[in-house]
């Protein structure tokens, strides 16, 4: 099955190339030059999946991503020359899937956006894209001012709605349908990802780092999604 991709890249000759690679290998490909009209280009569009430069004219791609991620539901991977660990850590926390390299060989850069693709669910229903772990809780969870859906997928603090990706609000539902346990990066890895913790990946912590944003949580002494050294996460059901 082909799968669809907006790129947004102003640099012709590098959009050309790997659009060119990429379209050999079953993806369809849609190049957008510009920062400031992505945003409506890619939701006209509805891709499976997005491709986003961070320099570019009009506006640059972290703002892009930052306003695309609460409409947009599909993997977000930005595609830089931007060697930075900030950059990196600055793109996942406004919602990023992934930070790859332009220097990284077009072959790799396949294999990590069918990564992407393959755990990108789009029609699946609430309950199937609902980590595993917690597939047999389908029922409102309740927690002082915070409700959470699962059917809807809405969640509530304090009678506001709360917008969460797809992939925030797999991860919260995941922490309190275990509420007062602690889940290790290699079980959160493993439920929302399907993949193993190598000891080095950070994405799980930069995404509990969102969702305490998010959700009102003490970045410095967090009391809500609270963090047990050397073991993991853990939801309090009472910081609520």
């Amino acid at each position: 099955m082909s799968h669809r991709i907006v790129f947004v890249e102003d640099d012709p000759e590098l959009a050309g190339l790997i659009s060119d690679f990429l379209s050999r290998h079953d993806l369809d490909v849609q190049i957008e030059p510009r920062g400031d009209t992505a945003l409506a280009t890619i939701l006209a569009a509805k891709p499976d999946l997005v491709l986003l430069d961070i320099m570019l004219p009009g506006k640059d791609g972290l703002s892009v991503c930052r306003e695309l991620r609460p409409q947009f539901n599909g993997p977000i991977v930005m595609l830089t020359s931007l060697d930075s660990d900030m950059n990196q850590i600055l793109g996942l926390e406004l919602g990023a899937n992934d930070y790859i390299l332009k220097t990284t060989p077009p072959p790799v850069l396949l294999a990590r956006l069918r990564a992407q693709l393959r755990d990108y669910r789009p029609s699946a229903p609430a309950e199937a894209a609902a980590p595993a772990p917690c597939k047999g809780t389908m029922q409102k969870l309740l927690f002082g001012q915070l409700a959470i859906d699962p059917v809807s997928r809405d969640v509530m603090l304090d009678d506001e709605l709360i917008t969460l990706s797809t992939a925030d609000f797999d991860l919260l539902w995941l922490l309190a349908s275990h509420a007062g346990e602690i889940l290790s990066r290699e079980t959160l890895l493993k439920a929302l990802r399907g993949v193993s913790y190598d000891g080095l990946d950070r994405s799980v912590d930069v995404a509990i780092s969102r969702l305490r944003k998010k959700l009102g949580d003490n970045p410095t002494e967090p009391f809500r999604i609270k963090t047990v050294r050397n073991k993991g996460y853990l939801f309090s059901p009472s910081g609520w």
